[in-house]
């Protein structure tokens, strides 16, 4: 019989607790279900110690993934004996769940829990030990998650949270006129910093902002990271750029280069360099390096998504 340790938020909503409970009679079917709810790291990071062998299931979106992986951290288990894990998309973007194709609906999600392999993840550690389970942003992506972030909040009351995705990428697109950061992968210089940058994004993950594909060449589980640097700087070169992202299409832009690495430095040339990491604001700082940490964890997912 095989032995799971749900792990909800424990401020939930009436129908995330539906939620909770369609995917909870789907598991329970399949063994015996543990259930707990947290509301800080340190609490999650406790549970994760005492699991002993059961199969990790997180409720939650990004947000949650990203708690997952720092309380598992904070714990010593991160990159050793990595744990199997199950995702039941229910935040507001889900852009890792998006990713590896795992559906919103909590039975189909539950329904591979049970069902489909659990495949090596991994994740990106900065200076500070912050983990990244999706994407770090520097540039435009980092403005717009600031902006959007009261938004959400709002906007979220009454179910309409991703909007603020919309209005943080508009508002950023349009002011935003690039710094000057020099940029290091695997030890190569990439970007010197003598011109300006739009963006930098280092990614695990393919999309951000509920679903724009950032970084479509993406592959969880390789074991690199994949680096998109956005020089698209002048008004019009943004429209094209800001035309081309929304499909995809912007890592075949001349002023935009795709490469994948292990390790990333970034480094403000003038100024300390603000980031948003898996939706979260990281003090500003003028360097940050970000290494991956291959096969933190092992996820289910779609056999579709191999």
């Amino acid at each position: 019989m095989r032995r799971f340790l749900f792990i909800a938020n424990s401020s939930a909503g009436t129908s995330d607790r539906r939620s909770v409970d369609a995917a909870l009679d789907v598991l329970r079917e399949a063994g015996d279900v543990r259930v707990v709810t947290t509301s800080t790291i340190d609490e999650l990071a406790e549970e994760l110690s005492g699991r002993e062998d059961r199969e990790v299931v997180i409720a939650g979106g990004d947000g949650s993934l990203n708690a997952f992986a720092t309380a598992l951290c904070r714990a010593g288990g991160l990159g050793e004996d990595p744990p199997t894990v199950g995702l039941v998309p229910m935040g507001t973007g889900n852009d890792f769940a998006r990713t590896v194709g795992l559906p919103k609906d909590p039975v189909k999600a539950a329904r591979i829990i049970v069902d489909c392999p659990a495949r090596p993840v991994e994740v990106l550690l900065d200076d500070d030990d912050h983990v990244v389970t999706n994407a770090v942003h520097i540039g435009v992506g980092e403005e717009a998650g600031r902006i959007a972030q009261p938004w959400k909040e709002r906007l979220g009351k009454v179910r309409l949270g991703a909007l603020g995705y919309v209005i943080g990428g508009v508002a950023a697109g349009v002011g935003q006129r690039g710094r000057r950061l020099r940029v290091v992968a695997d030890g190569e210089v990439v970007v010197s910093g003598e011109d300006r940058v739009l963006q930098v994004a280092v990614t695990v993950g393919r999309t951000v902002g509920g679903g724009t594909p950032i970084a479509p060449g993406a592959r969880p589980g390789d074991g690199r990271a994949e680096v998109v640097i956005a020089q698209a700087v002048v008004p019009l070169e943004r429209l094209r750029y800001a035309a081309h992202i929304n499909r995809g299409r912007h890592t075949e832009l001349d002023n935009v280069i795709s490469l994948r690495a292990a390790t990333v430095t970034v480094t403000g040339v003038r100024h300390e360099v603000a980031a948003n990491a898996d939706g979260e604001a990281l003090e500003p700082a003028r360097e940050r390096t970000w290494r991956v940490v291959p096969d933190a964890y092992c996820l289910h997912t779609p056999e579709e998504t191999a």
